[in-house]
């Protein structure tokens, strides 16, 4: 890592202020409260399921945990920002990936993807039920709507039969405000960011009130060559409040968008190619030029619109209701080169030449498509003619409810007992996007759930889909129309929950349980020569208890402990064969994950000061992981499975904010990881698009450092109130130990000399600054914010595919005008 002079300077101002900080904290006024420590208030501001949000300012019981206000969102989130950055201002969280596309980034909690991180939206799990994956393109307008967003490392407080292995991410909208009134705002940024969005809420109106937002995006990229994007956000609320003891809310929220996506992390060799010819680290090896206009092989759409019905019952005195009914339908996928198109040797100067697919589909008389070319080691072997785009489509339709009973004897015994119910379908297809001048296409069913082929399916040029998202709600491939990937699957889950809990003015103790059934069920077309077969239905059962003790040593110090045990049904994407509807063997069983921890917390009006120690076991996880080779030229999409594998994740962490003046406050945090494999496990590598078998081995991971994350984080971060209405921030932070994705390949090659590969520490510094003038009731507000300020080319991750670079400087800035 480089750490020029200006860094080292800023570095050592802030540790300047963070000793003056402890040496002369001041009560903060009421004008001058520290941002760190605003919390809003649910009950005040908003009608909502408040039963089910479990948001640790409700609960006496303290857990690792970080709030990000909506004045921290709304002034640094707000723009062309993935919405999971504004989380690296906390312990033990990495983002990366932000290179890949508009909303393409990837977090990671105490070194878990989002896979093992339970995310909520108003208290609702928005996991993807098949796999636990979250695409924050689906959620990048969440920036306009989150009034709050509270991030629980480790154990966390829901009361959900979820299996929270890094943390819980907890996002709370808005709905519907009590007070009338709204604001309109314009945003713009680099690369042609623009970002328009409308809001009003009609306050209660007796029984009634009403909330509305509405957002246009768009931006000829987001940082990488070919990565434009359009996207449209809405937001409704509907309140109403009969009596004081009846709360209902209804809120329909989505965000559809179409975006160009890029491959992260590349090979040397492509990294060679854009120093060649220029394009530094915005090259994207999946773009290009078709009739001197930009084109990509790889374009995401999507469009997941949530509605929730909230209903808050306030029983009696002791007693209160609270139930969230919801429902979600998404449409859209994602596309690829099909064919030669992902073939070196279509390349123009590192670009992919897209004029020349229709000189190549013109040779083939435009009958594109996979053709048997058999031979004596492999009868079914296909091989690709003709150059087009095909669209890998993902639909669903997923609907449940949540419902929390609770009871306060109001003699510090606290009781909740609840149900969390979910069922899905999910429907997976590829169809034709673009065929640049070819007339048909065609392509083989399998046998069997084999290789063996069966019939050929031909589907013509008029058999194309757009990427449009609203179009994709209403058109796209039916039977017959559909090539490559044929499958769906329902997944039905039944949970219930229950908590004792005891607070008195020294200490709270509380236990915790849940248990669920998950039944799974998979269809598959395709792999079984047309006709649709059923896979065995398969239930699994999963629990969690856990339980915790803080005690009050006085009012400002406290010191806590929370242990839990978790049995984890394995997402329905493990527990079959690739492409097929058999069952995996040995059959994958449930995770078991084991979390402990440790903590203390220091508390006054102007500093607060957390520590935290944690350790993770998982044990008997299944992980899977995708990259790329190019094989005889072309790029093969490569599928890797490992069974009953181990992790151990232990750290500690340290976070705290201070006022220092009346106009300065200070923040700060660190956190050490050692996240680490443990034992051997199977593996599986596999060409995903002909389910091929590369490598069949075991692997011996001990002592192999988990990658992707940082294991060492530490950031500084101030903000200074120049005035009442002119104020500046900025935040420093620091990354390191860094480690590569794990390739059971390369291990074993290495005959017991493995030399872990790792990404140099990094430093990066974002600031912004913002001036606001009120007349009357109205205001204007300016903001400007400049992320990586300093430009820092750093590399971010490495995995199976490479290595890659973070973003550069970006910018953005915007005008808002409340009333």
């Amino acid at each position: 890592m480089r750490l020029n002079s200006t860094k080292l300077l800023l570095v050592g101002a802030f540790a300047l202020m963070a000793s003056l900080s402890f040496a002369q904290v001041v009560e903060p006024t009421d004008s001058t409260k520290v941002e760190q420590g605003e919390n809003v208030s649910l009950g005040e501001t908003l009608i909502i399921g408040k039963g089910v949000i479990d948001i640790v300012e409700d609960r006496k019981t303290p857990v690792a945990v970080s709030t990000i206000t909506k004045a921290t969102i709304e002034d640094k989130a707000v723009g062309n920002v993935d919405f999971p950055e504004i989380f690296t201002t906390t312990p033990s969280v990495y983002v990366s990936g932000q290179a890949g596309g508009f909303g393409d980034s990837q977090m990671f909690l105490r070194g878990f993807s989002s896979q093992n991180t339970a995310y909520l939206l108003n208290g609702q799990p928005i996991n993807g039920m098949e796999d636990g994956n979250l695409y924050w393109s689906n959620w990048s307008a969440m920036t306009e709507v989150a009034n709050q967003v509270q991030i629980q490392r480790g154990l966390g407080s829901s009361k959900l039969a979820i299996s929270s292995v890094g943390g819980t991410v907890n996002m709370v909208t808005k709905a519907t405000d009590k007070r009338q009134g709204g604001f309109v705002r314009f945003n713009t940024g680099n690369d042609s960011y623009m970002s328009a969005t409308v809001s009003y809420n009609t306050g209660m109106k007796g029984k009634w009130g009403a909330s509305f937002l509405f957002n246009q995006t768009t931006m000829h990229r987001s940082w990488a060559q070919g990565t434009d994007a359009n996207s449209q956000a809405y937001f409704v609320s509907v309140g109403y409040k009969p009596n004081d003891r009846h709360n209902i809310n209804f809120m329909i929220f989505g965000a559809p968008q179409e975006h160009g996506q890029n491959y992260s992390t590349k090979s040397v060799k492509q990294w060679e190619t854009a120093e060649k010819f220029g394009y530094g680290n915005k090259y994207n090896t999946t773009y290009g030029y078709f009739n001197g206009k930009g084109e990509n092989l790889r374009t995401n759409f999507y469009h997941k619109p949530v509605a929730n019905l909230n209903w808050d019952w306030n029983i009696n005195d002791n007693m209160n209701l609270s139930t969230v009914l919801y429902a979600s339908t998404g449409t859209g996928g994602g596309t690829s080169g099909v064919g030669v198109a992902t073939s070196s040797a279509n390349t123009k100067e590192g670009l992919v030449d897209f004029d020349k697919f229709e000189s190549i589909n013109a040779s083939v008389n435009g009958a594109g498509g996979f053709f048997n070319t058999p031979t004596a080691a492999n009868p079914n072997r296909t091989t690709g003619r003709g150059a087009a785009i095909r669209t890998s489509v993902n639909n669903h339709f997923w609907y449940g409810g949540v419902t929390n009973l609770n009871y306060d004897t109001k003699t510090g015994w606290n009781f909740n007992l609840g149900a969390d119910i979910r069922f899905y379908h999910g429907n997976h297809f590829q169809q034709m996007n673009k065929m640049f001048g070819l007339k048909s296409w065609q392509d083989y069913t399998k046998v069997d759930g084999t290789a063996k082929l069966g019939q050929v399916v031909t589907v013509t040029d008029a058999d194309t889909f757009s990427t449009n998202p609203w179009s994709a709600l209403f058109k796209s491939a039916k039977k017959g129309q559909r090539v490559g990937r044929d499958y769906s699957e329902d997944i039905n889950y039944q949970g219930g929950f229950g908590q004792v809990e005891y607070s008195n003015d020294i200490f709270t103790v509380f236990v915790q349980g849940a248990v669920s059934n998950q039944f799974y069920q998979k269809f598959d077309s395709w792999n079984y020569n047309g006709v649709e077969t059923a896979s065995e239905k398969v239930n699994k059962l999963g629990w969690n208890v856990k339980g915790g003790l803080s005690v009050n040593i006085n009012e400002e110090n406290t010191v806590f402990a929370n242990a839990g045990r978790y049995s984890r049904q394995p997402f329905l994407d493990n527990i079959f064969d690739y492409n097929t509807v058999n069952l995996r063997d040995p059959k994958v069983e449930n995770e078991e994950i084991t979390g402990l921890e440790v903590g203390y917390k220091y508390q006054t009006k102007s500093l607060r000061v957390n520590i935290n120690a944690y350790h993770t076991k998982w044990a008997n996880r299944f992980l899977s992981t995708t990259s790329s080779a190019t094989v005889a030229g072309l790029e093969r999409p490569i599928f890797t499975s490992y069974s009953d594998v181990t992790q151990i994740h232990k750290g500690i962490e340290i976070d705290f904010d201070a006022k220092v003046s009346q106009i300065f406050g200070l923040y700060g945090f660190a956190s050490y990881g050692d996240w680490k494999y443990d034992g051997s496990t199977p593996y599986q590598k596999m060409y995903s698009d002909t389910d091929e078998i590369i490598e069949t081995k075991n692997v011996d991971l001990t002592g192999v450092h988990v990658g992707e994350a940082a294991q060492l984080t530490f950031g500084m971060g101030t903000k200074v109130n120049f005035t009442r209405n002119l104020y500046w921030d900025v935040d420093f932070m620091y990354n390191a130990r860094v480690y590569a994705q794990v390739d059971p390949s390369v291990i074993n090659a290495a005959k017991g000399n493995y030399q872990e590969q790792k990404v140099a520490p990094f430093a990066r510094v974002n600031t912004g600054l913002a001036y606001e003038f009120k007349f009357g009731k109205q205001s204007i507000k300016f903001r400007g914010n400049v992320r990586n300020l300093f430009n820092d080319q750093y590399m971010s991750r490495i995995d199976s595919n490479g290595y890659g670079y973070a973003v550069g400087r970006t910018w953005n800035a915007g005008v808002t005008y409340n009333f």
